[in-house]
């Protein structure tokens, strides 16, 4: 979902990144095709993940129904990631109203519960149709999901989550990042549906990347 359709999105009541392109190796380009299936950056964006990982990055929203589409697909994919990768998710900051959802995931994985709640998150946005909208509703459904609210709450308002939620927009303009959801890798490339006909394919081109990254680590 592109960032503009969030807009429209919103008045309604409810990617392409740019950038210096790097060619795979031969094997992959017969697949793949720099320009139109993924792009390189021209500045590298910055990594959290230690010298020796490739860093992968999901960027998502709450608010996105490809993404509550694609967390099923991911949550397989994940289970078989090398383990040189380091994978996290990143809620983009498209919107203001956006940041609560940004400090909800944050709180979540602070607690260990994102493995556990992520899709009943999603579930319950675009399945569900609950209006989880602002800290109070955020607030009531994490504790109807069982999560102690004091230990939520201590995570949910504090420096340490707003702070991710700034360098969250960081990284988004890092990545030059226009919808989601949308893969990025070792701070180098980006890819998404758009680019790549589908998330399935975005994933399988996200694998390729991965192997480039990790011969120029």
């Amino acid at each position: 979902m592109k960032r503009r359709d969030f807009s429209l999105a919103l008045a309604a009541g409810s990617a392409t990144a740019s950038g210096l392109l790097t060619a795979l190796p031969a094997q992959a380009q017969t697949a793949f095709k720099p320009g139109k299936d993924y792009v390189a950056l021209s500045s590298r964006a910055p990594v959290d993940a230690p010298a020796d990982r490739v860093e992968v990055i999901e960027f998502f929203s709450y608010n996105c129904p490809h993404c509550a589409h694609f967390e099923p697909e991911l949550e397989a994919w994940l289970k078989k990631l090398p383990k040189d990768v380091s994978f996290r998710r990143v809620p983009v900051p498209f919107l203001a109203d956006f940041e609560p959802k940004q400090r909800l995931y944050y709180a979540l994985e602070a607690m260990g519960k994102v493995d556990e709640l992520q899709l009943k998150v999603f579930n319950a946005l675009h399945t569900e149709r609950l209006k989880v909208i602002g800290d109070e509703a955020i607030i009531d459904w994490v504790v109807k999901q069982g999560v102690d609210k004091a230990k939520f709450l201590e995570y949910f308002k504090s420096f340490s989550i707003t702070g991710k939620a700034t360098r969250a927009k960081q990284i988004v303009d890092a990545y030059k990042l226009d919808g989601v959801p949308a893969m990025g890798i070792a701070g180098r490339y980006i890819t998404d549906g758009t680019m790549a006909g589908s998330m399935t394919r975005a994933l399988q081109i996200t694998d390729a990347l991965i192997a480039e990254a990790r011969k120029s680590r």
